[in-house]
C-alpha cells in the first residue's frame, strides 16, 4: 500500500484529513502525519513515503526550506497545503519542485481527489523508475544507488554522471555531453575534472566500477548487464 505523509501544524486542519482519509480511504493509501518541519524531514529520511502533504508556516522548519532540503535526495511528489495564497508563493512553491499548491481552505474531498490522481500517475512512472546495470541499480525517486547489494553514498556530480550513463547505457557519453547534461550548458569544466569525477564514481561503485568503460578518444560508457 501506498503511504503518504502529511506535515501540518494545526491540530484540528491535521485531525480533520487524518479522520476523512481514515474512514474513506485507507483502502487507498495510508497516512502519516507530523507537526513541524524538523518532525517531517526526519521522517522523509527515515522512511520511505510515495507522496508528501507539505504546510508552508511551519514551527522549527518552514516549508519551502524543508522542500529544498528534501530535492537533495529525493523528487518524492509534493502538494503544499497552505494560507499563502499570493502569485509569488505560489510560483516559488513550484520553482521549488512541488506537484499541486493548494490554498487554505479547501475541501478535503478535492484534496484527497488530487492524491489519488497524483498517486496514480506515480505508479505508471514506477516501471522507469529503477535502473539496472549488472549489480548497480539507481532509484530515481530516492536518488539511493547500490552497488553489489550495498547502498553507496554518491557526492551530486558522481551520481549525475552514473544517472546520465545509465540512462544511455551501453552508448558512449562524450565529455562534452556529461558536461551539458550534468554541469549544464552554461557551465564549464575541462576534461581533466570530469575524468577525476569518474575516477571517483568508479571508486565507490566498489568492484562494479569497472563497468563503467572509457572510450579512447571519446568518453565514457557502462555496459548494460
Amino acid at each position: 500500500m501506498q503511504r503518504v505523509l502529511l506535515v501540518e501544524d494545526d491540530a484540528n486542519i491535521r485531525e480533520g484529513i487524518s479522520d476523512y482519509i481514515t474512514g474513506t480511504m485507507s483502502d487507498v493509501f495510508a497516512l502519516d502525519t507530523a507537526s513541524d518541519g524538523i518532525e517531517g524531514l526526519n521522517a522523509v529520511r527515515n522512511s520511505q513515503y510515495d507522496l508528501l502533504l507539505l504546510d508552508i508556516m511551519l514551527p522549527g522548519l518552514d516549508g519551502f526550506t524543508m522542500m529544498r532540503e528534501i530535492r537533495k535526495t529525493s523528487d518524492i511528489p509534493v502538494i503544499f497545503l497552505t494560507a499563502r495564497v499570493s502569485l509569488s508563493d505560489r510560483l516559488y512553491g513550484y520553482e521549488l519542485g512541488c506537484d499541486d499548491y493548494i490554498c487554505k481552505p479547501f475541501l478535503v474531498e478535492e484534496l484527497c481527489a488530487k492524491i489519488k490522481n497524483l498517486l496514480k500517475r506515480t505508479r505508471k512512472d514506477d516501471k522507469d523508475r529503477i535502473l539496472t546495470c549488472g549489480d548497480i541499480t539507481l532509484d530515481r525517486r530516492t536518488l539511493r544507488v547500490t552497488s553489489d547489494g550495498i547502498e553507496v553514498e554518491l557526492p551530486p556530480k558522481e551520481y549525475g554522471i552514473l544517472l546520465q550513463l545509465m540512462q544511455h547505457a551501453d552508448t558512449v557519453l562524450t565529455r562534452d555531453q556529461l558536461m551539458d547534461l550534468v554541469w549544464g550548458m552554461d557551465s564549464f569544466c575541462t576534461d581533466r575534472v570530469i575524468d577525476n569525477h569518474v575516477k571517483n564514481l568508479r571508486k565507490l561503485l566498489g568492484s562494479s566500477g569497472k563497468k563503467i568503460k572509457s572510450v579512447y578518444g571519446r568518453g565514457y560508457k557502462i555496459t548494460p548487464v
